[in-house]
C-alpha cells in the first residue's frame, strides 16, 4: 500500500507511510484487498492535509507563470526553457535546453585545377 500512495502526483515514500499511520490502515495491505472504510479514511485524509494531483500542479504552474510576469530571474530562465538553479549551460543541460541541434559548417567551394 505504500508503493500504490506513490502513484499519487504529490505523494512521495514518506508522506505515503505518514498517511497510512495516521489512518491506521495496514502498510502491507494491497490495494485489492482494501475495505470501502478504509479507501474513505485515505481519502479524506489526503484531501483535508494535501495538495495532491491537478490542484498541486495548478499551484505549481501559477507560482511559475507569477515568476515570469514579475520578470525574475527566474522566471526568464523557465520561459527559455534554461535551467533555473544556476547551473552551467556552456555544456551538458541537454535535458532542459533538448536535443542537440547540429549546425552545418559551411560547405567548401570546389577546387580549381
Amino acid at each position: 500500500m505504500e508503493i500504490a500512495l506513490t502513484y499519487l502526483y504529490g505523494v512521495g515514500l514518506s508522506r505515503s507511510q505518514e498517511v497510512l499511520s495516521a489512518t491506521g490502515v495496514n502498510p502491507d495491505t494491497r490495494v485489492k484487498d482494501l475495505s470501502d472504510e478504509d479507501v474513505a479514511a485515505l481519502r479524506t485524509y489526503i484531501e483535508t492535509n494535501y495538495q495532491i494531483e491537478g490542484d498541486l500542479r495548478r499551484w505549481e504552474a501559477m507560482n511559475i507563470k507569477r515568476l515570469a510576469d514579475i520578470g525574475t530571474y527566474r522566471g526568464r530562465r523557465h520561459r527559455l526553457g534554461l535551467p533555473v538553479r544556476g547551473q552551467r549551460t556552456r555544456t551538458n543541460a541537454r535535458t532542459r535546453r533538448g536535443r542537440r541541434v547540429t549546425v552545418a559548417g559551411k560547405k567548401k567551394a570546389p577546387s580549381k585545377k
